[in-house]
């Protein structure tokens, strides 16, 4: 059995197939705007993959400030831990750039799952890419 490898990617190597990735969850099946998807900032976000053979299918982005975002894995991958390994990797570059907190907007459906790895509720629920969403922020007993 193929396990995943999940591990930090080089945006200017990796971004075709990292875009390809979001471009099929988030455009393609949750019906983002490519507009809203691809917003200029990767060049300057650290960012994750997880591979299973040569098959890109997990990413997820960490912003300067301690925002992680565009975490998602392709639809046949889920629920096999590929996002609990790729939100550990995305913690471990926040605290390395020496952020001071994590913090994301989680997709109502994956509140249980940020829950599970140390997030808090942080916000009233708002709409982002016509998704209800939630802010959360890591537990600093969890991060420091």
């Amino acid at each position: 059995m193929i396990r995943p490898i999940i591990e930090t990617a080089d945006w200017d190597r990796d971004k075709d197939e990292l875009i390809k990735l979001r471009t099929l969850v988030f455009v393609e099946e949750q019906q983002v705007p490519i507009s809203v998807e691809v917003d200029g900032l990767d060049s300057d976000c650290m960012h994750v993959k997880a591979l299973m053979g040569d098959c890109y299918v997990g990413t997820g982005r960490l912003l300067p400030n301690g925002f992680i975002g565009r975490m998602c894995v392709l639809q046949n991958y889920r629920n096999q831990g590929i996002g609990r390994g790729m939100l550990e990797n995305l913690i471990q570059q926040a605290r390395a750039a020496g952020c001071p907190r994590v913090l994301l907007n989680a997709q109502s459906y994956a509140i249980p799952f940020y829950l599970k790895n140390g997030f808090i509720i942080d916000s009233e629920e708002f709409i982002e890419a016509g998704i209800p969403h939630q802010r959360m922020v890591l537990n600093s007993a969890q991060y420091l």
